[in-house]
């Protein structure tokens, strides 16, 4: 009986365990010394829920928006190559804090045909 006491006490804390670490997860701060990622729209081409258009970044299959640089810095954003209807690779600089990615630097790479 005690042992089966033991497993259920143990049991709960774990899972307390995983929930916490899950939940800390979100807030999580991600650094990025020059790393190759995606950047686009949020909206047009990452599916991001917005009120316009805005830059955001993808990596690892999930996407963010982006602190500290603008859609619009990097061209016009509607452009035939614009971010609205292409999705580029840059290399970035920065975190990613509370799910949005606080940019210090976004080199675009130059265009390539696939």
């Amino acid at each position: 009986m005690k042992k089966i006491l033991w497993i259920a006490i143990l049991s709960c804390f774990g899972l307390a365990s995983q929930a916490q670490t899950q939940s800390s997860s979100k807030n999580q701060t991600i650094e990025f010394k020059d790393r190759i990622i995606e950047v686009s729209c949020g909206e047009c081409n990452f599916k991001l829920d917005g009120n316009g258009c805005s830059l955001a970044v993808r990596f690892d299959g999930k996407a963010y928006f982006v602190k500290g640089a603008d859609i619009n810095d990097y061209g016009d954003a509607h452009a035939r190559d614009g971010f609205c209807n292409a999705v580029r690779k840059a290399k970035v600089t920065g975190k990613l804090v509370k799910n949005r990615f606080v940019a210090k630097k976004i080199e675009i790479l130059p265009a390539t045909s696939e």
